[in-house]
Parts: C-alpha cells; structure tokens; sequence
C-alpha cells in the first residue's frame, strides 16, 4: 500500500506535489494603485518610475498601461461612452485577479469616468487595497506637451471623443494621492504615492 502524502500536498500522477501559497509579493498581500489623469498628464511616466521602484523594493509588479491594454484585450473598441468603460472594466478585472494572487499591480489609464473608477476600485478591493492616483495637470499644459498633435486635431475638431476637449474626464473627488505633474517631477509623484503606501501599511518602509 503506497505512503500517503503529508498534510499541505496532493497526488499527481502517484507523485507529492506541495500546494505553493498563492502571494508572492515578500511583506505584503497584493494591491493595485491606479493612476488616472488626462492624456499627456504622466500617468505612464510616473507608473513606470513606481513600478521600477516597486521592483526595487522585491516586490512582483505588473503594469497594466492603458495604451497598450487597447492593442491587446481591448481591440476593436472604440471611444464611445460605452466602449471607454468595457476598457476600463477590463483593466480593472484583470487588476483584481493580480491583486488576489499577491501582486503589485500598477494602472495607468485616462479612466475618465467616475462611476466606472468606483466599480474597479470596489472590484480590486474584493481581493487587497486599491489606491488611486491622480496625475493632475490643465489641459493646455497637456496639449503642449503632446508630441503627437492629438489635442491640436482635437480643438480644430478633427477628431472627436477626446478625453478633455468634446469628451468629459471627470477629476476624482476621493483619491488617495493628487500629483501635480505640473508642479511636481515624477521622482517625487513617485514618491507620493510611496509615501501613501507605507502609510497605509500596503508596503514596509525601505
């Protein structure tokens, strides 16, 4: 008669296998902070700063970019009102299954629109904190730091549903960090929202 296997594992194929615990990230269960903000604000810069500095820390970061989720599991959507929320619901579903498995998960996404914030951030908070970030900066800030001429052909109108000019962003009324991008080089936005997370006990203190 074969040895049983000990408490904590299970039989594959007649062999022991240990169940390994599901959070990876050292000193902390997973979290997602969530920077939202216009285009052109810093989002992604300062994500990127966060997430490096995260990684710095021993901590397993994901990014989860806006632009770059639009390219893969979000394809064929639009700008519509509709379409905006099925990205942002995304992002935010794919955050919660991070976050539930112990990462650090880093949003950056223009996520314009306050309830659809609300119903992501109640989503992440299922499974480990959720902080949210405002990258803060004016539009014509924004518009003039726009390599690409996106809010030129936005105010000349040819092009619509852009976030800040015919389409609303809805600024947070309850977010945890405000970084003011214009003020504030993204080092030390980076180091807001560390601050924050320390505080909170989300992440030791380095």
């Amino acid at each position: 008669m074969p040895t049983p296997c000990p408490v904590g594992t299970k039989v594959v194929g007649g062999t022991c296998l240990v169940r390994l615990p599901l959070v990876s990230t050292p000193g902390s269960t997973g979290f997602t902070v969530w920077l939202t903000g216009l285009s052109g604000a810093g989002k992604t810069t300062i994500g990127h700063a966060l997430a490096a500095e995260l990684e710095a820390r021993g901590l397993v970061v994901e990014v989860l970019d806006g632009d770059v989720v639009r390219t893969h599991l979000s394809k064929g959507l639009g700008f519509s009102h509709e379409d905006r929320d099925t990205n942002i619901e995304r992002i935010g579903w794919v955050a919660s299954r991070l976050t539930r498995h112990g990462a650090a998960v880093v949003v950056a996404a223009i996520s314009p629109y306050d309830a659809t914030r609300k119903k992501v951030r109640a989503l992440v908070e299922e499974h480990g904190p959720f902080v949210e970030v405002w990258a803060k900066a004016p539009v014509e800030e924004c518009a003039r730091r726009d390599v690409k001429g996106l809010y030129a052909k936005a105010f000349a109108g040819e092009i619509t549903q852009f976030t800040g000019v015919d389409d609303p962003y809805e600024a947070p009324e309850d977010a945890e960090v405000i970084a003011d991008t214009v003020a504030l080089s993204p080092e030390e936005s980076v180091a807001l929202v560390i601050a924050e997370l320390e505080r909170r006990g989300v992440i030791p203190g380095a």
